[in-house]
């Protein structure tokens, strides 16, 4: 085994988003691709000489061999230890569980999230800080700006590893950890949730549907829900990752998720069903005939914190990204807590979760956690839920209509166009700032228009400014419409418009007659089918 150092040119295009480096699997397979990227993380940090660096992915395709070119790289540019999931299988709340608990220098978490997978799908890769979250825009811009310059990468010409079996190997002067990848983090919720109760509520008869759409939950539902809470073995769906989800979109929402959806809506649904990513973070939760929404959940959740031992003592406060419905912030008002608004991305929930300001976050893209870890964590959240109905004794839909008449509902929906010409969307986006001053006191029906501005964010701990991160059009009544760009994208741009309005009492319309006059202003106010081409969303959530 020996060090190589191996010229290479830089790529122009390898910016992180907000969720890393995510592109189509032949734009990573092309030669030193990969690698540039991997080396400018590595030349964007320092300290990390002789320290421990946590390596998983979600197991889509490419995946395996792009963790053995990371642990012959690691290897080569002087880290002492890789802990790294057997069969290079790692959720990333998991991962995020083990830099925490390990105190490592970070990881790097190989997914591309809910985007599909296989031969021709999407890939992505991105670097976690020592808290164990995604590493923040000052680190992000320097590892783009490092790849924009690099002209070499070192990397071990050392075999590969053996990643089917636990233990430890060297190679060059690193220690390769093959771990299970669902044991510290069952652990973790153990110390968080009542399992006892959710054993009995298991039980009695409770009957519950988890669809792990072929992607990594599996192994960590079947391990914690069947093996540890006692659920009948079969209750974990679709369990077996496969590194193309199997040919499904790994996005947990209604829509891509049918078979769950069609089995909760039909004569024999379970109690409760729910539904995790690609690569463990987010989670769609579904009650008889209802789909929690994200939003909602966050709010319900954060409602009933106490119900938890985790979070007996009460919570901190409460944090969303901005296109989420404001349902969390009443919650808020209600407990006497702060309630933070942040751009898009679990990058920016870092630095209030670590400064204590908040307990509970979340987004509207089916993602929630708290303070105990630094990412989404979609199992979390479901054992949350679990947790709830078995303390309560309630069902799912019971326990979101006593939260609407508690507090008031939240009509709330997405759009998302999709795969839309990327300078038409930024048209689309100059557009609306160019009418943003002469929109005040615009009348549309019965709505009037309060207020019209593109999100910016400081950061109320370190102080670092987002521009750019959505425009948002608020009326007289409270009601919102959201616009922005979505980063999780590999191919052309996607548009995504958010709808939300809010009613203290009327809190059984049906949703789309309760947007539909929010749903054609926005239409009108953008002029989305001139820009996209579209003359309906691609995606409704």
């Amino acid at each position: 085994m020996s060090v190589q150092t191996i010229s290479t040119t830089p790529f122009e295009d390898q910016n992180p988003g907000t969720s890393g480096l995510r592109k189509t699997v032949p734009v990573f397979r092309q030669p030193h691709y990969l690698e540039n990227f991997v080396q400018s993380i590595f030349d964007s940090v320092t300290g990390y000489q002789g320290k421990t660096l946590v390596l998983g992915g979600d197991g889509r395709f490419f995946n395996s061999v792009a963790i053995q070119v990371i642990l012959k790289m690691a290897a080569a540019n002087g880290f002492g230890k890789v802990m790294v999931g057997q069969y290079g299988i790692l959720s990333t709340p998991a991962a995020s569980c083990l830099i925490r608990k390990y105190g490592t220098f970070g990881g790097i978490i190989l997914s591309a999230s809910h985007n599909p997978g296989g031969l021709s799908g999407d890939f992505g890769i991105k670097y976690n800080i020592g808290n164990g979250g995604p590493a923040p825009e000052k680190v992000t811009n320097a590892i783009y700006a490092r790849s924009r310059e690099i002209r070499e990468f070192k990397i071990s010409d050392a075999p590969d590893v053996d990643l089917g079996k636990t233990g430890s190997v060297r190679m060059e002067d690193m220690t390769i950890e093959v771990i299970d990848p669902v044991t510290d983090y069952a652990e973790l919720m153990q110390s968080i949730f009542d399992f006892d109760a959710i054993r009995s509520l298991f039980a009695g008869g409770f009957r519950f549907r988890f669809d792990a759409m072929h992607a990594v939950c599996g192994p960590y539902a079947r391990t914690i829900i069947e093996k540890m809470l006692g659920a009948p073995e079969g209750t974990v769906a679709n369990a077996v990752p496969l590194e193309d989800f199997g040919g499904h979109h790994p996005d947990p929402n209604p829509v891509n998720a049918k078979e769950l959806m069609d089995y909760m809506n039909g004569p024999d649904g379970a109690d409760m069903g729910a539904a995790t990513d690609g690569d463990g973070d987010r989670n769609m939760i579904v009650g008889r005939h209802i789909a929690v929404t994200p939003s909602d959940s966050l709010a319900i959740l954060a409602a009933n914190a106490t119900l938890i031992p985790g979070y007996s003592g009460g919570i901190a406060g409460i944090a969303r990204s901005m296109p989420t419905s404001t349902a969390a912030d009443r919650v808020a008002v209600a407990l006497q807590v702060s309630c933070y608004e942040t751009p898009t991305g679990w990058k920016f929930f870092g630095d209030l979760l670590d400064d204590n300001k908040i307990t509970l976050c979340g987004e509207e893209s089916y993602g929630t956690s708290s303070n105990h870890i630094r990412e989404k964590d979609g199992i979390w959240a479901i054992l949350f839920w679990l947790n709830l109905l078995a303390v309560t004794g309630k069902s799912v839909n019971e326990i979101v209509h006593d939260h609407w008449k508690s507090y008031g509902r939240n009509y709330y929906s997405r759009h998302d166009y999709v795969n839309i010409d990327s300078r038409q969307a930024a048209a689309l986006m100059d557009h609306l700032r160019s009418q943003l001053d002469g929109l005040a006191g615009k009348r549309f029906g019965r709505y009037m228009i309060e207020k019209a501005d593109e999100f910016s964010y400081t950061d109320p701990v370190d102080g670092s400014v987002s521009g750019r991160q959505g425009i948002r059009i608020f009326f007289t009544d409270g009601s919102r419409i959201v616009f922005r760009l979505s980063g999780t994208g590999t191919v052309g741009a996607t548009l995504r418009v958010y709808f939300d309005r809010y009613e203290k009492d009327r809190i059984d319309q049906d949703l789309s007659a309760a947007l539909g006059e929010l749903i054609g202003i926005a239409g009108e106010v953008a002029d989305i089918a001139r820009f996209t081409g579209l003359k309906k969303p691609t995606l409704i959530t």
